[in-house]
């Protein structure tokens, strides 16, 4: 329910960023909670889901697709506003979509890819840049623009990273083949 939730709050997310041409503080201060507030339901929904045991299939699946459809959302919209290098955006796209199509694919020979440390921190790095982009940045001193652009040069370099991780876990469980229990008569 909680994804459902995020899944909900990302149409909400995206009238409050566009809404006067993102040009309007209150509008960008509300967008920038509701952005937030959704990321932030990412962890309360993986807590609560291990701590009650409530871990489901279809959690497991609307889980990714709700983060990336906040974040490819934020990330379209401040590019579209000229805010944020369309570079930017394609990079953490193709590497979301991508990595997202090799799990799929893996899933197909019986074969899961783990989430890795690095992919959670890059989740966060991503969260935490697009906020502060989200900001109104030019009503903020301009100290606030260097330290959006280093946390956002840091999500970049970790999404990159990460996704040559998983292509390379990718390659050598496919190399490896499907995971089977052994036989008796196996060592």
């Amino acid at each position: 329910m909680v994804t459902v939730g995020r899944i909900a709050l990302v149409p909400f997310f995206a009238l409050a960023l566009l809404a006067d041409g993102g040009g309007s503080v209150t509008w960008r201060l509300i967008a920038t909670v509701v952005f937030v507030l959704a990321a932030l339901s990412d962890k309360v929904d993986g807590y609560l889901a291990r701590r009650h045991n409530l871990v489901t299939a279809l959690g497991a699946l609307l889980d990714p697709i709700a983060d990336k459809l906040l974040i490819g959302t934020a990330l379209v919209i401040l590019s579209m506003f000229g805010e944020l290098a369309w570079w930017v955006t394609v990079v953490i796209l193709v590497r979301e979509l991508g990595i997202t199509a090799l799990r799929v694919a893996l899933l197909r020979s019986a074969t899961t890819l783990p989430v890795s440390r690095g992919g959670k921190v890059k989740t966060v790095l991503q969260s935490v840049a697009i906020s502060i982009y989200l900001l109104p940045l030019g009503e903020l001193p301009g100290w606030t623009h260097v330290i959006a652009g280093i946390v956002m040069g840091l999500a970049v370099a970790m999404t990159v990273g990460t996704g040559a991780d998983y292509v390379r876990q990718a390659v050598r469980l496919h190399v490896a083949g499907p995971m089977r229990p052994r036989g008796p008569d196996e060592r």
